[in-house]
């Protein structure tokens, strides 16, 4: 009897191929990114000890705001202001960079 392929394994020959169309990998690295932000964000919040209250008030914000940016799912991309703030506000720094495939 043959062992089942895993969904997972299965998916992976179909997104490689969606994948070598330039404005899919584009929109791909895009939502991407957003969802190392928010993480990225989340992360230093609660690194910080900081409620997404606390961190609003810090910032001079709203708690909405915070938890749009830890979501990644806003539209637009959180600025490099923004995020600048974060840091501040968690007594962090910021840090930008890209990662280049070897």
């Amino acid at each position: 009897m043959k062992a089942k392929k895993s969904k997972t394994k299965m998916a992976k020959p179909f997104f490689d191929k969606m994948l070598r169309d330039p404005e899919i990998k584009m929109l791909y690295e895009q939502q991407k990114a957003k969802t190392h932000i928010a993480k990225a964000v989340r992360t230093v919040r609660t690194r910080a000890g900081l409620t997404q209250e606390e961190l609003a008030k810090k910032m001079k914000t709203t708690q909405s705001v915070i938890a749009r940016l830890e979501s990644g799912t806003n539209q637009r991309s959180p600025s490099l202001d923004i995020l600048a703030r974060v840091a501040a506000a968690c007594d962090a720094e910021f840090e930008f960079g890209f990662k280049f495939a070897s």
